[in-house]
């Protein structure tokens, strides 16, 4: 594929602008913005939401604010108004992170860009500042008089799901309203391989407290007929996967199969880690396990530790499950059958409390569309090959906001969240060559479309 010349200059800017995209995202990644007060202080989130503000303004957009959401955090607008005639796309980010997940984990300093065979590591660096730094470098490439209207929104407390910016936007519709929506929380099948994430699985989030006793008791003295909290939820939680993996869920439809690109399995098996000799779960195919299936995770215990334990019966213990739910399956009726089949399957009459912590619903991204015609010819462009379509098993209910709030825009989910950036995990890292190319692709996007 040769590019023409106008399409060879606009590479030649964006790689030009490289560097200065790598001194954006080691300040992005030096400021802790974890949107939890409880592990970080505040001070992070602020900094960080201040910065990107800056940083849109001075790429050319002229309209640039922080709006407090309902959640307290704090989203950046920035946008300029659409010349006469031409349309309007919106551009997502997040700025905040995950915590580290301790940084003993790290081979890489957690707060400091690190330049290591080929890819930028620090907490951010993929999910999402180098999406930001995406965003930045493509309106630096084609502004700052831009041919369509330009808007951006960046939220300050995605990775928490307490739903600040969802709710801003149902209350204020006009602010963010667009034609076409990019957003970027997604990442390509693998690097270089230009992807359109096509379904997002949903999410139910809920909190169990088992309690079997009025306090610890010494296991050597009452240890046999006296009921264990922690004993009970384990076996309560054994309940959801069969031998095989699959998660069961009584009334749960959980044999569904994807259509689309096969998730290959050994490449699935590079890409999460799996130790040698242990198996993937699951009777289907990766594709179908990861992207239409529901997926059951024990995301955290109150368990004693280790170290430090004593000989004694647990009264009581907690746990925090989260059930990823495909296109296809509502939310609260999946929360439902949860509910129902924990009760149902508590062993010794144990007392069980169920806190609902977060539904969230699945998503289908426009399939069809001139932005969506122009967006696939853009990245088709920029990596020199076709694109391809794939699901991902994360959620994103601000999507499901946007698509209510605006019917008639065109959403697409892209980013350079590919599977070797290891979001939400220590050393997660991002491969520049993404952050180039997704840049080249949508600067060429925004310039094309009409």
């Amino acid at each position: 594929m040769t590019d023409t010349p106008e399409v060879a200059a606009l590479r030649t800017k964006v790689a030009g602008l490289m560097g200065r995209a790598k001194t954006d995202l080691a300040q992005l990644i030096s400021l802790k913005s974890v949107a939890d007060p409880r592990q970080f202080p505040p001070e992070g989130c602020e900094q960080t939401a201040q910065w990107v503000a800056d940083a849109f303004a001075a790429a050319g957009l002229t309209e640039v604010g922080l709006h407090e959401t309902p959640d307290g955090s704090k989203a950046v607008i920035a946008s300029k108004p659409a010349p006469d005639g031409a349309p309007t796309v919106l551009l997502y980010c997040h700025y905040d992170v995950q915590p580290p997940l301790g940084d003993d984990a790290w081979h890489t300093p957690v707060w400091t860009l690190t330049d290591k065979d080929g890819r930028w590591y620090g907490r951010g660096a993929a999910d999402c500042k180098g999406n930001i730094v995406t965003h930045l470098t493509a309106l630096r490439a084609i502004g700052p008089d831009f041919p369509i209207g330009i808007k951006v929104v960046s939220e300050g407390s995605e990775e928490q799901g307490t739903g600040g910016l969802e709710k801003f936007v149902a209350a204020n519709p006009e602010l963010l309203r667009a034609d076409a929506i990019l957003v970027a929380d997604c990442g390509n099948f693998a690097v270089g391989v230009p992807t359109f994430t096509q379904t997002l699985r949903g999410m139910v989030n809920v909190v169990l407290t088992v309690k079997t006793l009025a306090g610890p008791m010494h296991s050597g003295m009452f240890g046999g007929p006296a009921p264990d909290a922690l004993a009970a939820m384990i076996q309560l939680l054994s309940t959801l996967r069969d031998a095989d993996g699959n998660t069961t869920i009584d009334g749960l439809t959980n044999d569904q199969q994807w259509a689309g690109a096969q998730y290959p399995a050994e490449d699935f098996r590079a890409d999460a880690g799996v130790l040698d000799g242990v198996d993937l779960l699951g009777r289907g195919t990766v594709s179908d396990m990861v992207w239409a299936r529901p997926a059951l995770t024990v995301l955290g215990m109150d368990v004693p530790a280790v170290v430090g334990s004593s000989a004694a019966i647990q009264p009581s213990t907690r746990a925090r499950l989260n059930l990823r739910i495909p296109p296809g399956t509502e939310p609260k009726q999946a929360y439902d059958l949860l509910e129902k089949h924990l009760r149902a399957h508590l062993p010794w009459n144990a007392q069980l409390d169920i806190e609902l912590e977060a539904l969230g619903e699945p998503f289908v991204a426009a399939e069809h569309g001139p932005a969506r015609s122009a967006l696939e010819q853009a990245m088709a462009t920029s990596y020199g090959r076709s694109v391809t379509t794939e699901g991902q098993g994360g959620s994103i209910p601000l999507c499901n906001v946007f698509a209510d709030t605006y019917p008639n825009a065109e959403i697409m989910l892209i980013g350079v969240e590919e599977p070797k950036c290891l979001i939400h995990a220590p050393n997660e890292s991002v491969d520049p060559t993404e952050i180039e190319h997704m840049a080249l692709a949508e600067a060429l996007f925004l310039s094309s479309y009409r």
